[in-house]
């Protein structure tokens, strides 16, 4: 059975629900374009919009500590720089978040939506030329959807592989392949991807993206079932070009 692209996510604004895509151009050094391009800092972050720069992601809204987040579907267009917000499939927010005016349009709906307090408040905030990612460094993060098949095994319940909001859903693969993967390279048509790091999982894996509940003790089902708390890679782009959904992935042999 060929490994394929089974879907490619991108995630725009840190916390938000992010988006499926059809292709992305990846470029060496970068991670998905747009994706973790924007943070939401609240009232207590110790973000300087005078000097931005990568920080860790207690300074930003997330799902860990700010589950209703997962209510809310965005939708960025990269080219116009607009952000539509949704909740239960209806427009709630609309902006162009790369400018002040369109930035406080989609504000305003958030500050009303997030409670008040040290994480209420939220502003969009970038970094030039940098993900807000978990990590400071630019990477691509790879799921294989047969090891989150294997987590529902134990979980004895469904698990929705957004939970752990992956940018390249791999089809194909025998579960948990891709924890040999460190150091070794997998290819996408011209595109190679060097995996460089398991990526460790956190509570906000416990979010029901559709409902933002707090339902699976993910973190308990996969220190008990499986004897640690990892799912999916990080992945550093080392040679780039186009990818879509349903292209064929080469894969280090399990």
């Amino acid at each position: 059975m060929p490994v394929t692209i089974n879907e490619i996510r991108r995630y725009p604004v840190k916390g938000l629900n992010g988006e499926a895509i059809e292709f992305a151009m990846l470029e060496p050094g970068e991670g998905l374009p747009d994706d973790r391009r924007f943070a939401l800092a609240h009232a207590a972050s110790q973000f300087d919009r005078d000097n931005p720069e990568w920080m860790g992601k207690r300074n930003f809204l997330q799902l860990m500590r700010d589950e209703r987040l997962a209510l809310l579907d965005a939708r960025f267009n990269p080219e116009t720089g607009v952000l539509t917000v949704f909740r239960d499939g209806k427009q709630v927010a609309r902006g162009d978040i790369t400018q002040p005016l369109g930035r406080t349009l989609v504000e305003q709906f958030l500050q009303a939506f997030i409670p008040p307090g040290p994480r209420g408040n939220p502003h969009f905030v970038e970094v030039p030329g940098r993900m807000l990612s978990d990590v400071p460094d630019k990477y691509v993060s790879i799921l294989n959807l047969a090891s989150v098949k294997d987590i529902e095994r134990v979980a004895r319940n469904p698990v929705d592989p957004r939970r752990f909001r992956g940018n390249l859903h791999l089809d194909g693969l025998p579960a948990w392949a891709e924890m040999s993967w460190v150091g070794k390279e997998i290819t996408i048509g011209d595109v190679r991807l060097e995996v460089v790091e398991i990526i460790g999982r956190c509570a906000a894996t416990e979010v029901n993206p559709d409902s933002g509940e707090r339902d699976l003790h993910m973190l308990k089902t996969l220190q008990q079932g499986f004897g640690h708390t990892q799912c999916g890679v990080y992945a550093k782009t080392t040679a780039g070009g186009r990818i879509e959904k349903g292209d064929t992935v080469t894969a280090p042999p399990s």
